[in-house]
């Protein structure tokens, strides 16, 4: 089924077809990259790669939140952040912020992105005012604690019913601050404060998460848990990686964030004409603006 996610005068989604979110980190200790892209001039270098490749949005994010991170000053953020979006908006695809801070958002969001995209669910009220004042679209995760404490022995009655019911509470409280159903994607939160045996079970129930009607995003890329499936290390992920994101979209995922960007694309071009959504459904028609 399809459900709309829009922003600003802008729609992201409006058909089957799941979207590609492809990750730009401009931070020197991410998980993934180990900073790779960590300066303006090579995260926009990578972000207009990704662009080639397909990407239906850019998710820029200049703090990491792997388990343990440190925690980045607000003006510092801001600094990794706000160049990289001013000149990536000129390539035509979606921009979304990747931060928990407000400040951070408020300077993304004048810069030319039309997407919050926090971890953390909206937990600071003024995230959502801020989101309100410009007509972005949010993605609200689900995260227990925080990323320097959420690996911390996470501990679940029952782990699909309760994340289950935090985003359902968090896309009525973002209704009810003026951010419309329309302009929600919610985000189980894999690998935050969840063990290997929880983020299994949420993956095998990821078609629940569809029911909140709203866009559902996945992120799987790369992470520890295709580790303990495969065996393999960071630089061998490539394939389970997208396996794995391919198995959520045909559970309802919607949109999928993810490292390697033109892999994805390619397996979801060979879904759709599987499917039969064929080349005049309108598939990324009006992405770019």
């Amino acid at each position: 089924m399809a459900v709309v996610w829009e922003s600003r005068n802008r729609v992201l989604i409006a058909d089957p077809v799941p979207r590609v979110m492809g990750i730009v980190n401009v931070t020197p200790d991410s998980f993934s990259d180990g900073g790779r892209w960590a300066g303006a001039d090579a995260a926009v270098e990578h972000g207009l790669q990704l662009v080639e490749e397909e990407a239906d949005i850019l998710d820029v994010g200049g703090e990491s939140t792997r388990p343990g991170a440190d925690v980045v000053p607000v003006a510092e953020e801001i600094r990794r952040v706000v160049p990289v979006i001013e000149r990536l908006v000129a390539a035509g695809r979606p921009i979304s912020v990747d931060t928990m801070k407000p400040e951070v958002a408020r300077e993304a969001l004048a810069a030319g992105a039309c997407i919050i995209n926090d971890v953390s669910g909206l937990r600071e009220p003024a995230m959502a005012e801020i989101a309100v004042d410009a007509g972005a679209a949010v993605v609200v995760m689900h995260m227990k604690g925080t990323p320097q404490t959420m690996q911390d022995d996470p501990q679940y009655h029952d782990v699909v019913a309760e994340v289950f019911d935090y985003l359902a509470e968090r896309v009525r409280w973002c209704e009810s601050m003026g951010i419309p159903r329309s302009r929600v994607a919610v985000d189980p939160g894999i690998g935050f404060g969840k063990t290997y045996e929880h983020n299994l079970l949420l993956l095998r129930n990821l078609d629940r998460f569809a029911t909140l009607e709203c866009a559902l995003l996945l992120g799987v890329s790369r992470k520890g848990l295709l580790k303990t499936m495969t065996g393999k290390g960071m630089a061998q992920r490539l394939t389970s990686s997208v396996v794995c994101s391919l198995v959520g979209c045909t559970l309802g995922a919607n949109i999928v964030r993810v490292h390697d960007v033109g892999p994805m694309i390619d397996a979801i071009k060979v879904w759709k004409e599987i499917r039969g959504w064929g080349s005049d459904d309108g598939y990324r028609d009006g992405i770019g603006g």
